[in-house]
């Protein structure tokens, strides 16, 4: 199969979205199938075509919100390119917007089937457009524009969990079907190996970490949304038990220096240490340097940084949302806490129980099969078979 995928995130810059493309594409790619590719060009406002990766980097324009640029929405160069030589069975759309766009235009010039998927709740990031403004009616167009979107604009959608498709369903009256399907990540990359191991024993040298000190590790963008800022106010009252307990924030973004206020502001400069944004690489080894994963953010539509903290066979302790609870298996891979106090427990109980957090990091590896990036590109290929055939029938019909 030759399938299109447009995106207005994908690498270089890191994010959910553009790792969940790379392991479906590179999944995809595995099985035979050839993948195409449509993204911003992040680094310069220049037309490339990648012939050799299959990639089309439109020029763009920054938007002011992290890395993001915003192309066109329309563009003759890869239309041109798209009809003559890509030949495409389907075009799998990951966004809404400026090049999400120009795949539906793709779709209709060259009649082909378009499968979406869903991957960020915007009403919790419209903060970052209107700077508290007028939020309650930005929050009202917003359901009206994704009602009307994903009830119009493509054959088939995906969703990450089922708590996007029960809001889609219960608040924003979608009444489309959906799949939902989490995406993979290639878990044996944060499998603990003994050179990952090594890598890990550096790094707490780096930042002067001793063996009995037991660290507390998160993933991301450094952003309110992520509500880092409680983690960090829950271990101030932790290191009054135990002053050996440490938080790793791995990242960059805009609340840091917000954060670093408020370790100061607690006096516990000497339990947190920002590492600063890190090559995607060398994230499995910082993921081996934490004792436990942790999450307070309840925006996540899924949050891969999880999948990839139990693939390290890190016990994994998350807020009880509903994105969630189909990862969590609470008391066996990890803990989902209600408020605080929960969270500060279950802390203390697998620093004190050694046989309790070995059983659940080897619980924690063990439990992420359904989330490798073969398993997910596998559930997504029956998505576009269903497109394929929805208009396969559709057309059959009218003729």
């Amino acid at each position: 199969m030759r399938i299109g995928i447009f995106t207005d995130s994908y690498y270089p810059h890191v994010s959910g979205v553009a790792t969940s493309i790379e392991m479906l594409k590179t999944a995809l790619e595995e099985m035979g199938h050839d993948v195409y590719l449509v993204a911003p060009n992040l680094d310069n406002m220049k037309f490339i075509y990648d012939k050799k990766n299959r990639i089309i980097w439109l020029p763009g324009i920054k938007t002011g919100i992290y890395n993001m640029r915003v192309t066109g929405f329309y563009s003759h160069k890869a239309m041109k390119i798209i009809k003559k030589e890509w030949n495409l069975d389907i075009i799998h759309s990951q966004t809404e917007g400026t090049v999400g766009t120009f795949s539906h235009i793709v779709s209709k010039r060259l009649k082909l089937p378009v499968v979406h998927t869903y991957h960020t709740l915007y009403e919790d990031y419209i903060y970052y457009v209107t700077h508290g403004h007028f939020d309650k009616f930005s929050k009202k167009v917003l359901a009206k524009y994704t009602k009307y979107y994903y009830d119009n604009k493509c054959d088939e959608l995906i969703v990450p969990t089922q708590k996007i498709k029960d809001i889609f369903n219960n608040k924003y009256n979608i009444t489309r079907s959906m799949s939902v399907i989490p995406t993979g990540i290639d878990i044996k990359k944060f499998y603990p190996t003994e050179s990952l191991k090594k890598s890990a024993n550096a790094i707490r040298k780096k930042y002067k970490i001793t063996s009995d000190d037991f660290i507390i590790g998160s993933v991301g963008r450094v952003a309110i949304e992520k509500s880092f800022d409680k983690i960090i106010t829950n271990l101030s009252k932790l290191v009054k038990i135990n002053n050996k307990i440490k938080f790793m924030l791995v990242g960059d973004g805009p609340d840091i220096d917000s954060l670093k206020a408020l370790v100061k502001e607690l006096d516990i400069e000497k339990s947190v240490i920002f590492t600063g944004l890190v090559d995607y690489d060398s994230i499995p080894s910082y993921y081996q340097s934490f004792d436990v994963m942790v999450s307070f953010s309840k925006t996540e539509t899924q949050g891969l940084t999880i999948i990839e903290g139990l693939a390290a066979s890190k016990p994994t302790i998350c807020i009880n949302d509903t994105s969630f609870r189909e990862m969590i298996q609470h008391n066996y891979n990890g803990y989902l806490f209600d408020n605080d106090e929960e969270f500060r427990k279950y802390i203390l109980e697998l620093i004190s129980d050694k046989e309790l957090y070995k059983n659940m990091s080897m619980n924690a590896k063990n439990s992420t099969y359904e989330y490798s990036k073969e398993v997910f590109a596998s559930n997504v290929l029956k998505v576009y078979h269903k497109a394929i055939d929805k208009q396969k029938n559709k057309t059959e019909s009218k003729s």
